[in-house]
């Protein structure tokens, strides 16, 4: 049996409030941080999209690229996996966050590599508190009912869904491949780190 089409999706249309701007413009050197991931991640699935709510679908940087929009308000990140899943239903989507400064290709293709074939979830699991990274991991084509009876039931935490359900975990080989940056401090860390 041939291996599903694997779609790449980044989540970018949270509200960066922690922050205090949107963490998807982050400059990296001349490019903003959601076209890094976008490039990261164009090499290794077949499709990339972006994930945005209604009033971000004009902005000129997202604009740049294929965009779900969000079907669903006020419920978080789950809103942009559960509206990719109800987009394209035959394949498995690779979710990543917009604010993971340190992905790489390495560690996303190790995931895809690893993905299982009847676990409707393969994740990470995160090398500072032991549970599973929702926003690097695979969505198999299979799990949107699970996802949908989660929000249902009113859980809409990406990470509870993943703890309470049949996840295939890995771990990470480069620990710090994950780490997000929430804060401008998480942000001046980030960048202490790559220079050294």
């Amino acid at each position: 049996m041939a291996a599903r089409p694997v779609y790449g999706l980044v989540l970018a249309g949270g509200k960066s409030r922690r922050m205090g701007h949107d963490k998807a413009l982050l400059d990296r050197g001349g490019k903003s941080q959601l076209a890094y991931a976008m490039d990261v991640l164009a090499e290794c699935v077949d499709r990339v999209f972006i994930s945005t709510r209604a009033d971000q679908v004009d902005d000129k940087e997202r604009g740049r690229y294929e965009q779900i929009v969000d079907r669903y308000e006020d419920i978080g990140p789950v809103a942009g996996i559960l509206s990719a899943l109800e987009e394209h239903t035959d394949v498995d989507w690779l979710i990543v966050a917009c604010d993971l400064p340190n992905i790489d290709v390495d560690t996303i293709q190790f995931l895809l590599d690893a993905r299982a074939g009847e676990q409707p979830f393969t994740a990470y699991t995160s090398s500072h508190d032991g549970l599973p990274e929702p926003l690097c991991a695979v969505y198999h084509a299979n799990c949107t009912d699970i996802v949908r009876h989660f929000i249902d039931a009113g859980i809409n935490c990406p990470r509870k869904i993943l703890i309470r359900s049949n996840t295939r975990l890995l771990t990470q080989a480069n620990p710090s491949s994950l780490d997000n940056v929430n804060t401008p401090d998480d942000l001046q860390n980030s960048i202490l780190q790559e220079a050294q």
